[in-house]
């Protein structure tokens, strides 16, 4: 019987040394991106032929940047898979999340799908709202 002492004696656990945190990734992605600053992401936008958000369903709802796609970071890569329009691995992608780590890690996870010319907004919504960028929020449907 396999118990946790004896696993620990093995390779099969990842030892303290192997261990990763959400940051710890999140940094690696970045390392692999380009990751462009939000003074620059007005012009990168507008060459841009998909702008992604990969915040989860309310965040997008509660405002995003104009003319964005909503995709939240779980569903991306089958999103994209599902698309024949989006199949050109030469579209140029801008993707944002709330402060930049899940289009970090999106952008890295684009990449390695062949995706050629990805780019993430540093600081992410929240530094596009602090700069003083346009923000869209969908009507609010009111039930009387």
């Amino acid at each position: 019987m396999t118990t946790l002492n004896s696993l620990k004696m093995t390779s099969e656990l990842p030892g303290p040394n192997n261990m990763k945190t959400a940051l710890d990734l999140v940094a690696a992605a970045k390392g692999r991106i380009h990751e462009i600053p939000v003074e620059q992401a007005e012009q990168a936008i507008g060459n841009a032929d998909l702008l992604i958000d990969v915040r989860e369903a309310d965040e997008f709802a509660a405002g995003h940047i104009p003319g964005a796609v909503h995709m939240s970071r779980g569903m991306l890569e089958f999103k994209l898979s599902m698309n024949p329009a989006l199949a050109a691995r030469d579209l140029n992608v801008v993707v944002y999340c709330k402060t930049s780590g899940r289009a970090a890690l999106s952008c890295a996870s684009l990449q390695e799908m062949g995706y050629l010319n990805v780019q993430s907004i540093a600081g992410g919504y929240d530094a596009w709202v602090a700069a003083g960028k346009p923000v869209a929020k969908p009507p609010v449907t009111k039930f009387e």
